[in-house]
């Protein structure tokens, strides 16, 4: 199938200042891209494109006091398929991890391994077998145990903040579940893309950036997703990271307001047995008041 993406983002920048993003999708999937993507800014300003430490694509510019508008549309095939359902993987001992795995063990600014989760943790899911059921317990468990709501969305909110004020957003689903399979052993790393309504019911809500987790299970890595806790179509992956701070959408260093906001990641809808209608159609219009989603998807 093809899945149409992009955004219209505006920002009023009330002093000049280096703009940092991620909001080109991630390497990994640039070779299905079936439109390219046609990332612009207004004004028109130069951008320094590099990798960072997780192999993210990062953008740089130096913007002037005003307002930004950065805006992005392409179209990406994608298998159709559900996330990847694999009951039999198992856990690997820490020993036997490699190395590119470890970092993802260890507590990060909004995972906070070292705390009373670990006890929590332990006595909660010790004594469910290793592997895929564990960590689909945990999930679970988040997913009940937050309540999901964008009014009560902030930036500083932790995992053991989530945990105890049991409210938050897709961001604080992600960071407990991360966090509770770094407590067992479990490599886990934070995922943030776009996630369109395919396959399930459409949510009354203007269309967001999502975040999810990944789990180093079997000598691979797994989607799950504890705040929807379902297998999803569609996922396109824009960075990865230890947890939100090392992939947030934008990073400004000037006092800035967000003016508009608005996502889009719809399936392409055939016309005919061959053809699809790939047309850069028009952002869809629904703009949102959270300011907050620059940092907190």
């Amino acid at each position: 199938m093809l899945i149409r993406i992009g955004y219209d983002i505006v920002i009023r920048i009330f002093d000049a200042s280096p703009v940092i993003f991620l909001l080109r999708v991630h390497p990994s999937r640039e070779s299905t891209l079936e439109v390219a993507e046609d990332f612009h800014t207004e004004p028109v300003l130069p951008v320094q494109y590099y990798l960072d430490a997780f192999g993210n694509r990062c953008g740089r510019l130096n913007a002037p006091a005003g307002t930004i508008r950065l805006c992005n549309h392409a179209s990406v095939w994608d298998s159709g398929e559900p996330d990847l359902f694999a009951p039999e993987a198992g856990e690997e001992p820490v020993g036997q991890m490699p190395p590119v795995a470890l970092t993802f063990l260890l507590p990060s600014r909004y995972c906070e391994v070292d705390s009373e989760l670990m006890a929590f943790a332990w006595e909660k899911f010790g004594s469910i077998a290793p592997g895929w059921r564990r960590v689909q317990a945990i999930c679970d468990f988040v997913h009940e145990h937050i309540h999901f709501d964008y009014q009560r969305a902030r930036a500083n909110r932790t995992a053991l903040d989530a945990f105890r004020e049991r409210v938050g957003v897709c961001r604080d689903f992600t960071h407990l579940a991360i966090t509770l399979c770094r407590c067992l052993n479990i490599p886990a790393r934070y995922v943030t893309g776009y996630l369109g309504d395919i396959g399930v019911p459409a949510m009354d809500a203007p269309m967001d950036f999502s975040a999810w987790l990944e789990v180093y299970l079997g000598g691979r890595w797994y989607s799950f997703d504890a705040r929807h806790n379902q297998r999803r179509i569609g996922r396109i992956v824009i960075a990865r990271g230890r947890d939100a701070a090392d992939v947030p959408i934008t990073m400004l260093f000037a006092n800035h307001q967000l003016e508009k906001f608005s996502v889009v990641t719809d399936e392409v809808k055939m016309n005919g047995k061959d053809h699809a209608d790939v047309e850069p159609g028009l952002i869809r219009a629904s703009p949102s008041p959270r300011s907050e989603m620059l940092s907190l998807q």
